[in-house]
């Protein structure tokens, strides 16, 4: 390869990196002309127009998107190879791209940054927006270099780290009628639930378990973000099954009621993920290690903080009745409207 052609390469990949022409120049410390001069000898050598303008931002041709899955690899591989450990954090300057949620960002944005001022003070870190069923694409089309998901199946290219099993909780406002020494199966089916959905989607996972068991609860509400869940919460007579660190700190205060879930709902693990063409990236290895310990840190006291405030007075020792007695009649704590299964029936589904 002649080195001319390298070099077209390398800003190629910085264009589809970066997203814009502009953000690229700063990236490989070049002028804006000069990158869209090589982006002109680009298009002539390669005979494709590469990128077309698309309101004030530019999308990627077919040929464009297949030339970059194919040379991404063998760059890195080459970047590692030539500066295999060029990353002091004292003295890099480096922007680094985290897909995570706003609970993610609460958890590891403050003490990451506490860092970067003392350690790393040319160290850069932008979050962008992480969808969970998205997690692969936005590594694979480098739009970040970490990101978040609860799915443990990544494929050959995606690598992940496992760092968290959240625990579902059932929070409500202190004086909710609901909001005395022990929670019910039976309360907790009748009574109006909120429902935080990313997707639009108004069945979660508490919803599979009870069309396991036969029951059915109602969502009378659902809202896209947590934060707005709180408002609700302490103005009306809704409950909202959540992972309980999302909410900590409501919890902790005293805030919201919190109980534990009448019926087991088996946590999703959740994991960290790179991509493997940035395995040796010393510099991302750095910042995965910082990400990795301030979450595990952040959870171990949430667990410990939990296990005290969840207590009678707010956290009855609910029942998990039908997962842990089978053999218990069910008349007693389902409501008559609802389709309750025979113990028979029970015992098959938890067969």
């Amino acid at each position: 390869m002649r080195p001319h052609d390298l070099n077209l390469l390398m800003i190629f990949d910085a264009i589809m990196t970066e997203g814009a022409i502009t953000r690229a120049a700063d990236r490989l410390s070049m002028t804006q002309p000069a990158v869209s001069n090589a982006l002109s000898r680009m298009r002539t050598a390669w005979n494709d127009e590469l990128f077309v303008k698309d309101g004030r931002g530019i999308q990627p041709t077919s040929f464009a998107k297949n030339l970059w899955s194919q040379i991404q690899g063998p760059l890195g591989e080459l970047e590692v190879a030539v500066n295999p450990t060029d990353f002091n954090p004292a003295t890099a300057k480096r922007t680094f791209r985290i897909a995570a949620t706003d609970s993610i960002v609460s958890i590891v944005w403050g003490p990451l940054r506490k860092v970067i001022e003392n350690e790393a003070p040319g160290i850069n870190i932008h979050a962008i927006p992480n969808y969970d069923m998205e997690s692969h694409k936005i590594l694979k089309d480098a739009e970040a270099e970490l990101t978040f998901s609860k799915y443990l199946e990544p494929g050959s290219v995606i690598r992940a780290e496992h760092v968290l099993d959240p625990s579902w909780v059932v929070v409500m406002r202190p004086d909710h009628p609901l909001a005395k020494s022990q929670l019910t199966l039976e309360d907790f089916v009748a009574a109006d639930h909120l429902l935080v959905s990313v997707t639009g989607d108004v069945t979660g996972p508490t919803d599979q378990v009870l069309a396991n068991l036969g029951l059915k609860r109602r969502v009378a509400m659902s809202v896209n973000q947590f934060y707005n869940a709180t408002p609700l919460l302490r103005e009306s007579d809704l409950i909202c099954v959540a992972p309980s660190l999302v909410l900590e700190r409501e919890i902790f205060s005293g805030e919201l009621a919190v109980f534990e879930t009448p019926i087991e709902i088996v946590s999703s693990p959740l994991s960290v993920m790179w991509h493997k063409r940035q395995d040796q990236d010393a510099g991302l290895q750095w910042l995965r290690g910082l990400v990795v310990k301030f979450i595990r840190e952040r959870a171990q006291r949430h667990e410990m903080l939990l296990s005290q405030c969840c207590r009678k007075a707010y956290c009855a020792d609910t029942v998990k009745r039908f997962m842990d007695q089978r053999n218990m009649d069910c008349s007693e704590f389902s409501p008559a409207h609802l389709n309750v299964p025979s113990n028979d029936e029970i015992s098959k589904v938890k067969a």
